[in-house]
């Protein structure tokens, strides 16, 4: 005969466990919505809160880092691609 496997609970916090029975009374489904700095994090979809944050966090520092080591003509043509694309779609027509 198969033994079930055991689910060890989870310690909560008693700060977070006051927090779920609050949000759970007043029907608050939005706990905790900002980052360490201050931020909006946006709604989840389902997705893991730690990996957006950490995608948000290198997306930040991405585009400073790409156009730090671009030339000036290199970012130019970058900016000119840009602003081709964003004018193509307020336009659909051409």
């Amino acid at each position: 005969m198969l033994k079930r496997s055991s689910k060890k609970k989870k310690k909560t916090d008693i700060n977070e466990l006051a927090s779920q029975i609050v949000s759970e009374t007043t029907e608050d489904t939005t706990v905790n919505n900002w980052d360490n700095e201050g931020g909006a994090i946006p709604e989840s979809d389902g997705k893991n809160p730690a990996a957006v944050a950490l995608g948000r966090l290198g997306g930040l520092k991405g585009g400073k880092a790409r156009a730090k080591n671009m030339t000036k003509k290199e970012r130019s043509e970058s900016a000119r691609k840009a602003a081709l694309a964003r004018w193509k779609k307020k336009n659909p027509e051409s």
